[in-house]
C-alpha cells in the first residue's frame, strides 16, 4: 500500500505505454483521495509541520517554506526545490543536517503542490520557473553576502535546469552575473518522453482536464526509496498529493521535455546526482542529460541510490557529497560517486554497470 506513493508522486511513462493511457480514462476519480490516517502509534507520520514563514512571491502568491537556518555563521543557503506531488516537507531529512554543517535551506512549496492556493493544479512550466527565480532573488537579497545555491529533486531538479538556462541567457543579454554560486540537481527529471506520449497526454487533458489518476490504473510498479518509513512519511504526509490530475501530468511532460532541452544551456558550477537503483528517470535519459551539462559540472554516482536519494539508506551519503562539494568544489566526493560516475556515463546507455572494485561499490559488502 505505502509503495504506491512511488507512483502517485513520480509518474513513470513509458514510451511503450502511451497508446493505453487513453483507456485508462475509465478508471480515473473526479476528486481528490482523503488523506489517510496512520496508526495511533504512528501519528507522528501524519503531522503538519506549520511554515515557518511564508514569502510574498510576485506573480504567485504567498509561499509557504519551511527554513533549516545554518548553526553559527551560514557558509551557504540553499532553495530546495520538491518533486511532484511532494512539498516542502520533502526536506525534512537532509535539512537538519545541512543547517549543522553551515548551510541554510529554504524549502518552499512550488506552485500546484503543498498548502498552495491551486494546490492539484498545473502553473505551467514557465510559472514555476519564474517562482524559483524570484524566491531565489529574495533569498539572496537576505543574505547578499553568502553563495546561494539551487536544489532540486526529480521536478524540482527539471525546474532548476530550465531555471539555470534562464539565467544563462539573462546573463548573455544584460551582462549582470547570475545571484546562484551552483546548482544541485538529484535524480533531475529530463527526459523527452517523445511527440507520441506528449500527444496523448496533451488529448487526456484537453478531453478530461478535471479527471485524476490515483496510479492503481497504471500497469506499473515502481520504487522510489529503499527506506520505508521515508516512504511512509511522504504517504500520510498531508500535503502530499494522492491524485493527479490529467493536465498536470500534461505539464509534467512538458517540463521534462523542455529540461531535457535546456540542460545544454545551463550556467555556472553543476553537481548532478543520480542513482543505479533509480525506477523513474531512466538510465538513458540521465545519460543523454549528463552528456549535455556544461563542461566543469560534476557528475555523482549512488550505484546503491534510488529515485529519492535524500530519503534513502544512501542519502547520508548524498548529503555528505552535497556539503563537501559546496566547501570544496575540486575536491574527489567523499562517496566515491565522481569516480563512479566517470565509468558509468562513458557505457553505453541503459547497460552500464558500475565495475565492483570502485570505491562507491564497496559499501554493498558491508551489512547495514
Amino acid at each position: 500500500m505505502i509503495r504506491r506513493i512511488a507512483v502517485l508522486s513520480n509518474l513513470r511513462l513509458s514510451r511503450l505505454l502511451y497508446p493505453a493511457f487513453l483507456f485508462l480514462l475509465a478508471g480515473c476519480v473526479m476528486h481528490d483521495a482523503p488523506t489517510p490516517v496512520p496508526p495511533p502509534r504512528h501519528a507522528a507520520l501524519g503531522r503538519v509541520v506549520p511554515p515557518d514563514r511564508v514569502m510574498d512571491v510576485p506573480g504567485t502568491g504567498r509561499v509557504p517554506l519551511r527554513v533549516w537556518r545554518a548553526h553559527g555563521m551560514p557558509r551557504a543557503v540553499i532553495l530546495a526545490l520538491h518533486g511532484f506531488n511532494d512539498s516542502r516537507d520533502a526536506w525534512e531529512r537532509p535539512g537538519p543536517v545541512l543547517a549543522a554543517h553551515g548551510i541554510t535551506v529554504y524549502a518552499p512549496d512550488q506552485p500546484g503542490f503543498g498548502a498552495m492556493p491551486d494546490r492539484g493544479g498545473w502553473a505551467g512550466t514557465d510559472a514555476m520557473v519564474a517562482a524559483a527565480s524570484a524566491e531565489a532573488a529574495a533569498i539572496h537579497h537576505e543574505n547578499p553576502d553568502i553563495p546561494l545555491y539551487v536544489a532540486g529533486e526529480s521536478m524540482g531538479g527539471a525546474v532548476a535546469v530550465c531555471m539555470s538556462a534562464r539565467e544563462a541567457a539573462h546573463t548573455r543579454m544584460s551582462g549582470q552575473a547570475s545571484d546562484v554560486a551552483g546548482y544541485i540537481l538529484l535524480a533531475p527529471a529530463v527526459w523527452d518522453l517523445g511527440v507520441g506520449t506528449d500527444a496523448t497526454l496533451g488529448a487526456m487533458a484537453m478531453l478530461a482536464p478535471r479527471w485524476r489518476l490515483t496510479g492503481r490504473e497504471l500497469p506499473v510498479h515502481v520504487t522510489a526509496s529503499d527506506d520505508m518509513l521515508a516512504l511512509a512519511r511522504l504517504y500520510y504526509d498531508p500535503l502530499t498529493l494522492r491524485t493527479t490530475r490529467t493536465t498536470a501530468l500534461a505539464g509534467l511532460a512538458l517540463l521534462m521535455h523542455r529540461a531535457a532541452q535546456d540542460v545544454g544551456h545551463m550556467q555556472g558550477p553543476v553537481l548532478a546526482i543520480y542513482g543505479g537503483r533509480d525506477q523513474l528517470v531512466p538510465a538513458s535519459a540521465m545519460n543523454r542529460a549528463w552528456a549535455h551539462l556544461p563542461p566543469d559540472a560534476r557528475r555523482d554516482f549512488i550505484p546503491a541510490g534510488y529515485h529519492l536519494l535524500l530519503r534513502g539508506r544512501e542519502g547520508d551519503k548524498v548529503t555528505r557529497d552535497i556539503i563537501s562539494w559546496i566547501g570544496r568544489p575540486d575536491d574527489f566526493l567523499p562517496s566515491g560517486g565522481d569516480i563512479a560516475a566517470s565509468t558509468w556515463n562513458d557505457a553505453r546507455a541503459g547497460d552500464a554497470q558500475v565495475p565492483f572494485f570502485l570505491p562507491a561499490r564497496m559499501d554493498g559488502l558491508v551489512r547495514k
